[in-house]
């Protein structure tokens, strides 16, 4: 009964457009997005390179890159706080426990993932693409439009899914952004601490909100996919 009435009142929380869960809900929304467009300007240049170029280590270079596909958030978020401290070799910058160490932090995370399935994406397409334009006097940078090109579908679905880790990981939140309610509070992070207070119907509506957001990413994803 008392789970029945925490769900209800998460609806009407989420119906009446309550100002904390929606700005809790936008800032999600807003660091996971600047996070994942930053590491696609990262990671669609240097896989291509990667792709393009041979190079002795290549495959232990790409078997590194997916070894990273998994990495915990805690050890992400450890690895920023550490560089970031006022002890550690970034701390002058002092942007620790801001929106910005969180962007450093996820897009740290989800680079690996943006890399490797665009390595992944440019492996895919039709070699007999790429030998009709050779073929047709293409240079190495027309070839390596087209491989973008005709890849784009594969890449703008690591791109959601980059997105996708972004916003529901809790350990880089929590360990760099420190959780600071109007600041650095994302939904991952005050579903964690509302919890824990016994403020059952705010967590349920913004866990209601995140399954609702991996929802539609999965709906997107399955649609570049088919295309």
């Amino acid at each position: 009964m008392e789970l029945w009435n925490g769900l209800v009142k998460a609806i009407e929380l989420i119906v009446s457009l309550d100002p904390e869960v929606m700005q809790i809900a936008g800032r999600s929304l807003r660091l996971a997005v600047t996070s994942a467009l930053l590491a696609s300007v990262i990671c669609l240049p240097l896989g291509s390179i990667i792709h393009f170029n041979r190079f002795r280590g290549k495959r232990l270079v790409i078997s590194l890159i997916q070894t990273f596909y998994s990495v915990p958030t805690v050890v992400v978020g450890l690895f920023v706080f550490v560089f970031l401290s006022r002890a550690g070799p970034l701390g002058g910058l002092e942007i620790l426990y801001t929106p910005t160490a969180i962007i450093i932090g996820q897009m740290l995370l989800i680079v690996p993932i943006l890399l490797g399935l665009t390595i992944s994406a440019l492996s895919g397409v039709d070699r007999t693409i790429l030998d009709t334009a050779r073929s047709l006097g293409a240079s190495g940078v027309q070839m390596a439009v087209l491989v973008v090109k005709e890849a784009r579908f594969a890449v703008m679905a690591a791109v959601v899914m980059g997105f996708g880790r972004a916003i529901s990981e809790i350990g880089i939140s929590l360990m760099v952004g420190g959780n600071i309610r109007g600041f650095t509070r994302v939904i991952t992070t005050a579903i964690s601490l509302e919890s824990s207070k016994g403020d059952i119907e705010l967590s349920l509506a913004l866990g209601i909100i995140l399954i609702f957001i991996a929802l539609v990413v999965n709906i997107v994803m399955n649609r570049i996919q088919q295309r």
